[in-house]
């Protein structure tokens, strides 16, 4: 009797090589991230209470992007609309380096385009946070772009893991420096990333092995540690912060989920990592 295969059978099967997939992976990382900037936007902005009715434009997109992408992502896995979650996937991501690229102009606005020193890129609106609206656009538009199967895709995941290491060093340096780095333990942060960053870009220019991927695999794991830590440090420092209630020390003092984006990092990391050292043992 030959063996025959129903449409059920085949849809299970179908679905359990998207669960295995790499772009769905990247996927849900993207609306998790999408989802966490629609909590840290609502904090930031809240410390002029959302002064101009623009700001509160980035808080919406946020939470309307996770809720479109999560859908379109259950519209592919359920009904196999591969088609909708890739077009869906390109407004979204456009969207997203519009929002991030108007957000830096926004913010420079705000002062250092009046005096254009250090102190007032140091002091004034973060300029660099909306351009984690860019990054995120620029994974979707990849996600859909670049083949998951192929040789590129875990090595621009992992070059964006790598930017963002490398922008983690510049803000930790810059930020930490307002202050004299008065605790040796601002340090930390600064010198973690520039260690991820040596590493994670061996792969990008040099054939390496098993080994070093597990290499790669320790300091990502390390840079998790560094981000717990991070937020630990930055939640004691404002629960003894000089404003009456930690809200306030929150908005106006060491930002708590500023070091998250550690672990953050090493999650995008891990999941180029991963691809990547699939791809050498199974290069079909």
């Amino acid at each position: 009797m030959p063996n025959t295969v129903t449409p059920n059978e085949a849809g299970d099967a179908r679905r359990a090589n998207s669960l295995r997939a790499n772009d769905l992976w990247l996927e849900v990382f993207l609306i998790f991230n999408f989802l966490c900037l629609t909590g840290d936007v609502a904090l930031a902005h809240s410390e002029n209470h959302f002064r101009a009715r623009v700001e509160y434009l980035p808080l919406w997109f946020s939470l309307a992007a996770a809720v479109v992408l999560s859908a379109s992502l259950f519209a592919r896995l359920r009904c196999n609309w591969h088609s909708a979650w890739r077009d869906i996937g390109h407004f979204v991501g456009w969207a997203s380096i519009a929002i991030g690229t108007a957000g830096v102009v926004y913010h420079l606005d705000s002062r250092f385009f009046y005096e254009r020193t250090l102190k007032s890129l140091t002091y004034a609106a973060p300029f660099a946070a909306p351009l984690a609206y860019v990054a995120l656009g620029c994974l979707l538009l990849m996600n859909r772009i670049v083949v998951p199967r192929g040789r590129e895709w875990p090595r621009w995941v992992l070059f964006f893991a790598l930017g963002g290491f490398a922008g983690n060093f510049v803000l930790s340096l810059s930020d930490h420096a307002a202050n004299g780095f008065f605790h040796w333990t601002e340090w930390i942060p600064v010198i973690s990333s520039a260690f991820a960053v040596g590493f994670l870009v061996t792969p990008l220019l040099l054939d390496v092995g098993r080994g070093f991927f597990w290499l790669c695999a320790g300091v990502l794991a390390l840079q998790m540690f560094v981000g717990a830590l991070g937020f630990l440090l930055h939640g004691l420092a404002d629960l003894h912060g000089p404003a009456a209630g930690l809200f306030e020390n929150v908005i106006s003092g060491a930002p708590p989920f500023a070091p998250l984006l550690l672990p953050d990092l090493s999650i995008l990391g891990f999941i180029g990592i991963a691809a990547m050292n699939r791809e050498a043992r199974d290069p079909s």
